[in-house]
């Protein structure tokens, strides 16, 4: 009689677990959805942003374009930044554990190669593993799942004005970049100085017939923040895509886990059942057989 009652008390806290789960799931859908749309939407100007730079980058020598933001200082100061992108809260399946691995292996190597790294984050999975690991934070950011425009582009200019002053031989950010709905990758990319990708021979043969008015020097000074800001703000929103997803993900097999857990539960309970009456009834017929 015990064992029933156990198993039945388990089977109710189970029940509850997976209409929890299910409910996280379904608002993890509806998050996940909307940073979708706000990713996909920064993405193409992003893309096109960074071509552009690095079309105008092409046609200028770095002295010409007069921008600092498109070369280390010299000499060297052995001093970078890095942030780190990460969740509010957990249920996330490896989305932390990812971003927070390859952020300390980062860490590792600078330090090995005599770099001092200035660590700063987003979110407070971040800020928790940093400071169990004896690491020091300066400064830390909160954004919130629907990160907005106007906060990032406030740190970005923080961070522009800090490298242009010479403080910093580069700003990194490690997060977790959102390439397919079953595809999230942990990156450490480079926001400053600003890596234009290469054009190649052609476009740099091509490019050399075009007249830019205003001149490059003068459009790089305009476009150079703007791909700096665009960048650190796709960073940040494929994060906030990856995080929903991987939660998404995490809570569809956690509620099919207490789902099949339940059956198996019932399963036992059935079984539990049968032999409790199967007592009783062995019980009566002795019983009886004595009375005769």
């Amino acid at each position: 009689m015990a064992r029933t009652r156990e198993i039945k008390r388990r089977m109710t806290a189970v029940g509850t677990i997976a209409r929890i789960t299910k409910t996280m799931q379904m608002i993890a859908t509806a998050k996940f959805t909307a940073a979708l749309q706000r990713a996909s939407a920064t993405k193409p100007y992003t893309e096109t942003l960074s071509d552009m730079v690095a079309e105008l980058a092409s046609t200028v020598s770095p002295e010409e374009s007069g921008s600092p933001l498109l070369n280390a200082p010299t000499p060297s100061r052995k001093r970078e930044l890095l942030l780190v992108v990460s969740s509010d809260r957990g249920l996330c399946g490896a989305y932390n554990a990812n971003v927070l691995r390859v952020a300390a292996r980062h860490l590792r190597e600078q330090k090995a190669a005599g770099v001092d790294t200035v660590v700063e984050t987003v979110g407070k999975k971040a800020v928790g593993f940093f400071q169990f690991q004896g690491t020091e934070i300066a400064n830390r950011h909160e954004l919130g799942d629907k990160p907005a425009y106007e906060a990032v582009e406030a740190i970005a200019s923080g961070y522009m004005d800090r490298f242009a002053a010479g403080e910093f031989d580069a700003v990194r950010v490690a997060f977790m970049k959102f390439i397919s709905n079953a595809r999230q990758t942990p990156e450490i990319v480079q926001v400053l100085p600003l890596e234009a990708e290469s054009v190649g021979d052609e476009a740099t043969s091509g490019s050399a017939g075009c007249e830019f008015s205003p001149q490059p020097a003068e459009l790089l000074a305009d476009l150079i923040p703007l791909a700096v800001k665009s960048r650190l703000f796709q960073c940040v929103n494929d994060g906030a895509v990856s995080e929903q997803i991987m939660r998404m993900i995490a809570m569809k097999a956690a509620t099919e886990n207490a789902r099949d857990l339940r059956k198996t539960l019932s399963r036992d309970f059935n079984r539990a059942r049968q032999g409790q009456i199967t007592t009783e009834l062995t019980e009566i017929i002795s019983g009886v057989a004595a009375l005769e």
